[in-house]
């Protein structure tokens, strides 16, 4: 069993790759995120010395642009320690730098600085291409854990897909000089979203997303991990357009950086509340629905923040039913208590239907709302179908019941049924 002195360590570990996560969102300069890294990366993990190398695939060479005590070098992925992290794709811990001959001593006599110990960290990009490469120097107490390395990995996720979208964006301000910018909006969010959905023995997954707008205010997620468990999400924030896509990608950003590091949806969904509170202003906050399949044992627990309806399909007795909200929207009360709902058992034809209220509220010609009865019903009469196959039912149902007239609301769809 975890010691108390542990478990409030992570717990404190995980406020504060919270907070970087933010850091990491508000910073589009390049330059500026560089620093937040190198920043990020040295009080995490109590290391003395840091660098960001970044990779240029055109040579494959990783290049320093922030370094802390060092001058900015460039060197192929072929040498040295970062550069096996960056070939390797994996996390590198030398706990005795000067025992480990692909080290480079001829540095530490340039500067006459002591290198004791290395953690090197691939950093990856949304799409899991290589960005380039955190480098800590020298954990202050002793060698660097296997725990440090599961946090460098945590921030190496994040920092990756937070300097690809800077560099996306350096690139467009060069090359288009920000004349494009809704469109440029557009792709960083579309990238931010999964591409395809996730394969898990035992479920059908079916997701897509459709904004009215050149950018959306939902955003929507998955997560696989350890022990059989599949992280699920959907976010709708007030409002659409460039705005909401912000304060989505950061509700995006933390539940996602949140759920990597632990499974408790209670402290979760609490964090992501309290700093989305202290970020948003009074007008503006988001409905949030976070859900943790166990995908061997087949139950479900989770919080939805306001998002709902949330229809839950039952094969035995061919019902459907709604789970409940267990809260406000995030970001209204900091100090906002949850509550989790006790673990739902997920039977052989089950379904989750999870739309955002651009389905719930488009209205046709007369006025009247497509409404959570006509979604339930087109659940319940193509629940026999796969996943993909209710989830075009369901689109094509409300263009059709709307009869021609504007989409007003986004639309952001999930389906899981048990097979």
């Amino acid at each position: 069993m975890m010691k108390q002195s542990d478990q409030d360590k992570r717990i404190a570990d995980l406020e504060l790759m919270l907070q970087i996560t933010r850091s990491l969102g508000a910073a589009t300069d390049l330059q500026k995120l560089l620093e937040v890294i190198v920043e990020a990366g040295m009080r995490m993990l109590d290391a003395e010395r840091g660098s960001v190398f970044l990779y240029d695939p055109d040579v494959k060479e990783l290049f320093s642009v922030v370094a802390t005590g060092a001058a900015g070098i460039r060197f192929s992925i072929e040498k040295g320690i970062a550069g096996a992290a960056a070939r390797s794709m994996q996390v590198i811990n030398v706990p005795d730098a000067y025992a480990d001959e692909r080290f480079n001593q001829e540095i530490d006599r340039k500067t006459g600085f002591r290198t004791r110990n290395i953690l090197s960290c691939p950093l990856t990009g949304y799409d899991g291409e290589l960005t380039g490469v955190l480098q800590l120097l020298n954990k202050k107490q002793g060698p660097f854990t296997t725990y440090d390395q599961q946090l460098a990995e945590a921030l190496g996720s994040q920092a990756g897909v937070a300097l690809q979208r800077a560099r996306l964006i350096e690139h467009y301000i060069e090359k288009q000089r920000m004349s494009r910018d809704l469109e440029i909006a557009k792709d960083i969010q579309h990238n931010l979203l999964p591409h395809e959905d996730p394969t898990v023995g035992g479920y059908e997954i079916a997701s897509a997303f459709e904004p009215c707008d050149e950018t959306g205010g939902d955003c929507y997620d998955f997560l696989l991990l350890p022990q059989d468990r599949l992280v699920f999400m959907l976010g709708d924030a007030t409002g659409h357009g460039v705005g909401p896509a912000l304060v989505s990608a950061e509700t995006r950003a933390l539940l996602r950086s949140a759920a990597s590091l632990t499974n408790d949806i209670e402290t979760i969904i609490k964090l992501v509340n309290s700093l989305l509170a202290q970020d948003l202003p009074g007008n503006r906050f988001t409905t949030a629905f976070v859900g943790i399949i166990d995908t061997a044992q087949h139950n479900l627990v989770y919080a939805s923040a306001g998002q709902g309806p949330v229809l839950f399909y039952q094969a035995d007795g061919a019902e459907v039913g709604q789970l409940e909200v267990t809260g406000i929207p995030l970001g209204i009360m900091a100090d906002f208590e949850y509550a989790v709902a006790q673990p739902r058992p997920l039977g052989s034809g089950d379904i989750i239907m999870l739309l955002t209220d651009g389905f719930y509220e488009w209205t046709n010609p007369a006025g009247d709302q497509f409404g959570a009865d006509r979604a339930a019903q087109i659940l319940r009469e193509n629940a026999a179908q796969p996943a993909g196959q209710i989830l075009q039912a369901v689109r094509e149902a409300v263009r059709n019941f709307a009869q021609g007239t504007r989409q007003a609301d986004d639309l952001t769809a999930i389906i899981i049924k048990r097979d």
